[in-house]
């Protein structure tokens, strides 16, 4: 995604930005989600602190949706040839990628938008997302804004009340978004009172209630198939699955076993089934029914996030310089991701794909290194597991050019987020604490001396 050098619609001071004009899904998958989720096109100046939407001509194109759009913003003033000038070669660009068959008639008819909404909408509305849905949302987002206005637990309670309907899947799924964003950014007072509306929401509403159960129950899950260990055998599962209180505890057994729910436990399930009568019988046919409509949900689930992680790595494989598709798209990089490349990389080192696996291990590297902790993080991590403090003080003699205001910046944050899990009950938290803030005293007296010493 290219970084561009702009100035600033309000201060005009320049700053950097990620300007995407052209978003062909076709050829990458992924801008659709950069469009959609505002990572391209948005101002962020750190200078007045403003943020929104920049002015930019847009042509949006998705072959196997017939979809040809294009935006161009009223506030640019520009006449209709004009527009045409610069968002022609774009539409050229995205019609030129595409094989001669490919080519259809959508193609000489891009659909206007007189609205940044409007593109949107249509481009939801192509995904069966209308917009009563978009409506939705928009209420959902207004209702979290409301609580965390609301700063007494009985007001927000009456809210709770008042909006039942709205505090659905999609309400908590949307929150927990928001509440990660705020944690990843270091917003201590919004996570905080993220986390007490959390709470709250979660006794309060029938959803909550359900989700909460759903957690114990998994963790119950997970700890009853850790005790089971190595005899945890397919007639065990099967026991364990009968005994089952819940749906949501089997849940939890079929997203954490679900390797050795395979033709030979259904098997066994089935000879099993086949020797009970009435009730029983009735019992476990339900429970065989249950089982395989959880597991053709986890591996839909499996398929798609696949299917994802496929169209990453193949979409940066047919770039000529991989390391910077790589570094453009790191946010987009998950487990999933990083292990279907490394899959891939063996399966083309055994077919003697020389090209291909050389293309992938720079993949994993480049991976490798941006997960490297930082210097400062990797300094503080070997003061943490020093055995007293003058090992702490030689540790910083040692690395004497690292402590700086940087250092002590990123030092000054680990004890802030520390002590606040440990203000909320995490037991490694205030053990980390504790050492990490008697590392902090020691390092910032360190630093001090430093700095006189520079004076003098």
């Amino acid at each position: 995604m290219p970084q561009t050098q702009i100035a600033c619609p309000q201060c005009r001071q320049m700053i950097t930005a990620n300007v995407e004009q052209l978003f062909d899904i076709t050829q990458d998958p992924q801008a659709k989600q950069r469009l959609l989720g505002g990572i391209s096109n948005t101002a962020r100046c750190p200078h007045c602190g403003y943020q929104g939407r920049l002015a930019t001509p847009i042509v949006y194109h998705d072959a196997d949706k017939e979809l040809l759009l294009t935006y161009f913003p009223p506030e640019l003033h520009q006449p209709v040839n004009e527009q045409e000038r610069l968002i022609g070669p774009m539409i050229k660009t995205a019609t030129d990628r595409l094989p001669p068959e490919k080519r259809k008639a959508y193609l000489l008819k891009p659909q206007a938008n007189l609205t940044y909404e409007s593109m949107i909408e249509t481009i939801l509305g192509k995904d069966g997302i209308t917009p009563e849905m978009i409506k939705a949302q928009q209420e959902r987002v207004i209702l979290i804004e409301k609580l965390l206005q609301a700063t007494k637990p009985d007001v927000r309670s009456e809210l709770i009340k008042q909006n039942t309907k709205l505090i659905d899947e999609q309400f908590f799924a949307l929150f927990s978004r928001l509440a990660q964003g705020a944690q990843a950014s270091g917003q201590e007072n919004a996570t905080k009172q993220m986390d007490e509306l959390q709470k709250q929401l979660l006794t309060e509403t029938e959803l909550g209630r359900q989700l909460q159960e759903s957690v114990g129950e998994l963790e119950t899950a997970a700890k009853t198939l850790q005790e089971a260990g190595e005899k945890l055998t397919r007639e065990k599962l099967i026991e364990l699955v009968i005994s089952a209180p819940n749906d949501a505890r089997l849940r939890g057994y079929v997203s954490m076993a679900r390797g050795g729910m395979d033709y030979t436990f259904f098997q066994t399930l089935t000879e099993k089934i086949d020797k009970t009568q009435g009730e029983e019988k009735k019992k476990l046919e339900g429970l065989r029914e249950k089982l395989l409509d959880y597991i053709n949900e986890v591996d839909r689930q499996v398929e798609t996030r696949y299917k994802q992680a496929q169209d990453l790595i193949e979409s940066i494989l047919s770039k000529d310089d991989v390391e910077k598709a790589v570094k453009e798209r790191l946010n987009e990089f998950t487990q999933d991701v990083v292990d279907l490349a490394a899959q891939l990389s063996r399966q083309a080192s055994e077919k003697n794909d020389y090209a291909r696996m050389g293309r992938l291990q720079k993949v994993l590297q480049v991976l490798q290194e941006a997960s490297a902790p930082p210097p400062e993080v990797a300094l503080i991590e070997k003061m943490l597991q020093t055995p007293d403090d003058a090992s702490v003080e030689a540790l910083l003699k040692e690395n004497e050019s690292m402590v700086n205001d940087q250092f002590m910046e990123a030092l000054s944050g680990l004890v802030a987020q520390m002590d606040a899990q440990s203000e909320r009950g995490n037991p490694e938290a205030k053990s980390v604490a504790s050492k990490l803030g008697q590392v902090y005293k020691i390092a910032l007296k360190y630093s001090m001396k430093k700095k006189m010493n520079q004076k003098a």
